[in-house]
């Protein structure tokens, strides 16, 4: 399906829904909803909880019955209050709001105001007048004056449906393979466009669970920042302010400015010293207390860091491996004088890529959920402890099975005889049924352990066994 014929199909669907809910004209019910991005639940919701005239007036709708002008037929003349001309009544046009002008005006104003991108919700333009203009209004003046214009008018109208509404997205592919894609129900979950790519519905970004879209946009922000290292391994000059970094040892450091201080505290200090003192200097506690939380928070930083790291780089060489076995399963067949069924191969392949992800993700997830910031103020240090060793132990389950996983997959058991092919394709099943259920026993302990009595909601998208939901393919 084209992605013209999409958007056309699914407007009629969310259109037909509102015109028959308030019995308006399709002008007012595009309006209605490009004012709440297409979400006809939301509609429904405004007109239960504040009203028709609410409604219409937050989206700047007026209903009443106007024709193009009064008498279409008439030759009368009238003054239009824009250019001050006299026009024949046939030439002038009313709007909703019971404004009317001349033709040429409103041509003029609507060429401006698509040349400036703001097809979707074009003004009257009289003073203070903020109704929405009849967009089959628009297309008759338009397109008398500029036919092309008025194509892209109604190509901006038709991609409102996709710019404006929250459950429809671009694909974030790179370069853009010209999918969009829509889902029915919840905004937070995961999807796989047609093209392949797997990305979250809610930020565009890639796949992330179970790590919630704002800790991946703080984990972006540190890790770009790396901020960390230099916490670990430099100090501020308390007299110039410049960083300086130590390389061994004692723990007097003189700056380039001539300012003798303190490694452990950071505070100024004179020269005189020896390996374990300072002449004349006693770290303050405070400044002690205060360094040895930055520096134990940029170590769990480190190893969370490094983790991450570590598993991505996994992640990348088993995306590699799930082609080759996708080669190794031809070769096979080709061999093979009768059919046999090698699914558990690629169903292999792919869990070990959907779990890598999850395990690679699990770690940007527990450094927030389980740090001074995040949520911090909600769990007591003794709960917090108490929920980060629960999630250790279903992480180190993952962790410790997926290793055997991608072990297996990655032997030469095309080579093997076939005792040893077999016992090989016994662990492999094995394995991933395995390797389904400890990831999915560690989003039930997100859900029903570590969320659980948080005043907080944290957004995280559910696990599917399957992975990523596959898309419609709308190009």
């Amino acid at each position: 399906m084209s992605l013209r014929s999409f958007c056309l199909l699914m407007q009629r669907e969310d259109l037909q829904k509102v015109m028959d809910l308030l019995s308006l004209t399709e002008h007012h019910a595009r309006t209605l909803l490009i004012h709440y991005r297409w979400d006809v639940d939301n509609v429904s919701e405004v007109l239960v909880n504040k009203g028709k005239d609410r409604l219409y007036e937050e989206a700047c709708v007026t209903v009443r019955n106007n024709g193009r002008s009064s008498s279409l037929q008439s030759s009368s003349l009238t003054t239009c209050e824009v250019c001050m001309e006299e026009v024949p009544l046939n030439k002038m046009t009313t709007m909703d709001c019971g404004h009317c002008f001349c033709n040429n005006c409103w041509t003029e104003h609507f060429l401006v105001k698509i040349n400036e991108g703001q097809s979707r919700r074009i003004s009257c333009m009289a003073h203070k007048c903020n109704v929405v203009c009849d967009e089959g209004k628009i297309r008759i003046n338009v397109s008398e004056k500029d036919p092309d214009l008025a194509e892209k008018f109604d190509r901006y109208i038709l991609e409102s449906y996709i710019e404006d509404n929250k459950r429809v997205k671009w694909c974030p592919s790179v370069p853009h393979c010209g999918y969009a894609i829509r889902v029915e129900y919840d905004e937070f979950c995961e999807v796989e466009c047609a093209c392949g790519v797997q990305f979250c519905f809610s930020c565009s970004s890639e796949a992330h669970s179970p790590c919630s879209c704002k800790m991946l946009e703080l984990w972006n922000q540190k890790t770009k920042d790396g901020i960390d290292w230099i916490k670990i391994n430099t100090k501020n000059c308390p007299k110039c302010h410049k960083t300086v970094e130590k390389h061994g040892g004692c723990n007097l450091v003189l700056c380039i400015c001539g300012q003798p201080f303190c490694w452990l505290c950071g505070g100024a200090t004179g020269v005189q010293h020896n390996w374990t003192s300072i002449h004349g200097h006693t770290c303050e506690e405070e400044h002690m207390a205060k360094a040895a939380r930055a520096k134990s928070d940029s170590l769990r930083y480190m190893h969370h860091l490094d983790r991450f790291k570590a598993h991505i780089d996994s992640l990348k060489a088993e995306t590699a491996l799930k082609k080759k076995l996708q080669s190794k399963i031809l070769s096979m067949e080709a061999r093979d004088k009768q059919i046999v069924d090698y699914s558990w191969v690629t169903n292999g392949a792919e869990r070990l890529v959907i779990s890598r992800r999850i395990l690679s993700y699990s770690y940007p997830f527990a450094y927030f959920m389980f740090g001074d910031v995040f949520v911090s103020e909600q769990m007591t240090k003794d709960k917090r402890i108490i929920k980060q060793n629960l999630f250790k132990q279903q992480q180190q389950q993952v962790e410790s099975h997926i290793e055997k996983l991608s072990l297996f997959l990655a032997e030469p058991f095309d080579e093997y005889p076939e005792d040893k092919f077999k016992e090989s394709k016994m662990k492999i099943i094995t394995l991933t049924g395995v390797m389904d259920r400890l990831c999915k026993n560690l989003y039930d302990c997100i859900d029903n352990e570590i969320l659980l009595d948080l005043g907080t909601t944290v957004n995280i998208a559910p696990y599917r066994s399957k992975g990523a939901d596959k898309a419609e393919e709308i190009d």
